[in-house]
């Protein structure tokens, strides 16, 4: 099931908000809330661009709401950090994170069976 109604009441919207956004009837976004028809692709674009959202969290697919690189970076979103809540890491910041992850990733190297 896709995440349209709970986004539009997040937002405090109604069906005939979303319906003008998408240029279709309010009875058709009540079919796509309930899963009795499928979204096109350009519709799928208009919501996703409107609610801010990756078109895969918008259908469900994902947790991840959005998978925007230039949001994050680091892709601390991937292992559940939700990056609106926090300012970007400063250059200090991102050193210090990329110094830890090497350590925990440390004994996960792949072994590329090279000798040395």
């Amino acid at each position: 099931m896709n995440r349209l109604k709970d986004l539009r009441i997040e937002r405090e919207l109604l069906q005939s908000d979303i319906a003008k956004i998408i240029n279709k009837s309010e009875r058709t976004v009540g079919f796509y809330e309930t899963g009795e028809r499928d979204m096109n692709t350009e519709t799928l674009a208009t919501l996703a661009n409107f609610f801010d959202c990756s078109i895969d969290y918008l259908l469900g697919k994902t947790d991840i709401r959005n998978t925007s690189i230039s949001d994050d970076p680091l892709g601390l979103a991937q292992i559940g950090f939700n990056m609106k809540d926090y300012n970007p890491p400063t250059e200090t910041q991102k050193e210090q994170i990329k110094s830890l992850i090497e350590i925990i990733l440390k004994d996960n190297k792949k072994d590329t069976g090279e000798k040395k």
